[in-house]
């Protein structure tokens, strides 16, 4: 730390620091004592020594920044006054103002202390509880003394619980210097800053401007100046403070009080507190069954909450746009795997679970028949989406729910609300399955051909397995779960397996889906298909303010229902208005530039300023499919500026679109029904 050391102090034991340094090979350059006649072992020794020794005399003035580069000190008269200040050639001080106990576990039990008018400091009296204190927290500092007192003390615990006192064996201190050392237990006044608390930079002059100030409990002064509430929690300040502010208010030390001890009374890492989430469990990664192939074959992840989604799977030479090119292509014209995993997927079952979901749901589900699928919406009691997903009646009793992948624990939590405080006599329960099964989705006009030799024989033609169907059956002799559900716009087929048999049925369904032309296809491919049909996704589309009528879905909502969540809502005048934004799609004219999502849309070029903008775009994407960049946003008003010209300000000037409908490719949706 330095060579030429100054040490600062108002007690003995630093002279032993000194002897220790200078046996270490370190010069001692000078030891500044506070109290004017300083007398004892230590003291002595360092006399004999050779050391030089300036009492009545502290540290004033310390230069550099990184490390102490020298040091001013003055003596001190009665009056507190500097004179004739020097600096000696130092680059290390050193500062001890003596021992002060550690009686926070004292405290802690609520024992009442004592102030020690001698040394200054204060000491456990009255206890509270069935405590004992032993060696230096009771102001039992030498070490042959602490060590002894940590005998006798448990000698008496013994004898009070019945035991024999068993022989002691106290180890030998030699040469320690006996007794506790004397101590400056008054400080006078600085002549210039004076740093009392040195991890908060609260200085003598701060806690003088707090008594001034009207602060005279210690407990307000501590809060007022925020000495002793650093990490240390006082150790090397309360002392000296509660000293400075009994001599700033004329009052002897235990009239000003003491502050409270609080545990811990070691101080505790944040580690400790963070626990586990620390490393790679700060922000746990969650993972699919077909995780590991997805790694294996090259994929590109992303993060979707806490889930590692394949974004895309390139080739060789291939950037992300070339290989969601790819992969669009070939769902569209042959099939494509998808690994959906990530789904939200919960268990609605009990007698009533129907008439739950009619409450849940803008949608009808009392006559969905077993073995059929619905398209659900959810709104919040504000009459706003808050997630979507398509519904299957496994059984009379039972419906699997899915929802998006972030909004899995909301949905959840938010049925499980509404079951047990507005509608607990319904008989029914839920139970998250999102861990239970993986999901292989195999969409593309090939699909069927692609799964037909592993469902052993079951019927998957439309007219036997029509769109919006599930059944449960084998597929690679696995129990699975089969949905004829698309979010592609093309002919889909969604198996649900145990999640263990995941990866095994994945492999054999990519052997085929491979074999036909086919390829896997990742998050990014599978947005942009999605919005080539204008299919919303919610929290993209929908920003928490946005009703089923504002993105086309009114014809969810199921006719003549009484009730559902948010229905109320939906009448309310402002929902009604005409000049809501709207789902529209957005074609650029020169049918190159891509928008860039979340940019503004006005009525036309360079608006005069503080012309609020109509809408925003909320999806954009180069579409194979089309040929040509495609993209959803919400105008206000929408569907009524359709064949309109708009603007979207780009950083490359104001980009020209055409208002269209959200729908670019099957605007009839024939291909679902391959």
């Amino acid at each position: 730390a330095g060579t030429r050391i100054l040490v600062a102090t108002a007690h003995d034991d630093a002279y032993g620091v000194a002897l220790d340094f200078a046996q270490a090979g370190a010069s001692i350059a000078l030891i500044a004592d506070m109290r004017p006649d300083p007398q004892g072992p230590l003291v002595d020794t360092a006399q004999a020594a050779g050391m030089r020794i300036e009492t009545a005399s502290t540290v004033v003035e310390t230069t550099g920044r990184r490390h102490v580069r020298s040091a001013r000190i003055g003596h001190l008269g009665t009056d507190g006054a500097v004179r004739a200040s020097e600096a000696p050639g130092v680059d290390l001080v050193l500062m001890s103002g003596g021992w002060t106990p550690s009686v926070h576990l004292f405290s802690q039990s609520r024992g009442k202390l004592a102030y020690d008018v001698d040394n200054g400091i204060y000491l456990p009296s009255q206890s509270a509880q069935r405590e004992r204190s032993a060696g230096a927290c009771r102001g039992v500092f030498a070490l042959a003394d602490v060590l002894s007192d940590g005998y006798r003390v448990g000698e008496e615990a013994a004898n009070d619980a019945g035991f024999a006192p068993a022989p002691r064996r106290i180890p030998l201190v030699e040469n320690a210097p006996e007794g506790y050392g004397g101590a400056a237990t008054e400080f006078p006044p600085p002549a210039g800053k004076a740093f009392v608390d040195f991890q908060n930079d609260v200085t003598a002059k701060d806690l003088a401007l707090a008594t001034r100030e009207g602060f005279q409990s210690i407990e307000h002064v501590k809060r007022y100046t925020t000495t002793g509430m650093a990490t240390d929690q006082g150790k090397t300040s309360n002392i000296n403070a509660l000293r400075i502010v009994a001599r700033d208010l004329a009052k002897p030390v235990p009239q000003v009080g003491l502050t409270t001890f609080r545990p811990p009374f070691t101080p505790v890492t944040f580690g400790t507190l963070a626990g586990m989430s620390r490393g790679a469990l700060f922000d746990p990664a969650r993972e699919t069954p077909i995780h590991s192939w997805a790694a294996e074959h090259g994929a590109v992840f992303e993060d979707v909450g806490n889930w590692k989604r394949a974004h895309y799977f390139p080739r060789a030479g291939e950037d992300m746009h070339a290989a969601v090119r790819r992969e669009c292509k070939a769902v569209r014209s042959v099939c494509g795997i998808f690994d959906g995993s990530t789904l939200g997927k919960i268990e609605v079952a009990g007698k009533d679970a129907a008439e739950f979901l009619e409450r849940m749901y803008v949608n009808a589900w009392a006559k969905l028949g077993v073995g059929r699928c619905r398209y659900g919406l959810m709104l919040n009691e504000a009459g706003f989406i808050t997630d979507d997903g398509v519904v299957g009646r496994i059984a009379p009793d039972r419906f699997h729910v899915t929802t998006t992948t972030g909004g899995a624990a909301h949905v959840l939590a938010m049925m499980e609300d509404y079951r047990q405080t507005e509608w607990p006599d319904l008989d029914v329960w839920l139970t998250s399955v999102t861990e239970q099964w993986a999901v292989i989705a195999v969409q593309g006009p090939s699909a069927r051909h692609a799964i037909m030799p592993l469902t052993e024989n079951l019927p998957l033609e439309s007219a036997a397995f029509p769109h919006m169907s599930v059944t449960q059956t084998r597929v690679c002799g696995v129990p699975a779960r089969l949905f004829r559900v698309s979010f592609t716009g093309e002919a889909g087929y969604e198996i649900n397996v145990p999640a263990d048999y995941g990866r095994a049925v994945w492999e054999q369904v990519y052997t085929y889906v491979q074999a036909m032309g086919g390829c896997a296809y990742g998050t990014e491919t599978m947005h942009v298909l999605r919005a080539e049909k204008g299919y919303i996704i919610v929290g993209q589309e929908t920003d928490g303010t946005v009703t089923p009528e504002d993105v086309g879905l009114t014809w969810a909502i199921g006719k003549n229902k009484k009730d559902f969540v948010g229905k109320r809502s939906l009448a309310r005048p402002d929902m009604l208005k005409a000049d809501r934004p709207q789902l529209v799609g957005l074609l650029t004219a020169d049918r190159t530039t891509q928008l860039e999502e979340g940019a503004q849309i006005v009525a036309q070029k360079k608006p005069p300023r503080g012309t609020p903008a109509l809408g925003h775009v909320t999806s954009s994407y180069w579409s194979e499919a089309a040929g040509r960049p495609i993209a959803l946003a919400l105008v206000a008003g929408g569907r009524a500026r359709i064949g309109e010209t708009l603007q979207v300000p780009m950083p490359g000037g104001d980009v020209p679109v055409e208002v269209v409908a959200p729908v670019f490719v099957d605007a009839k949706g024939e291909r679902l029904h391959v």
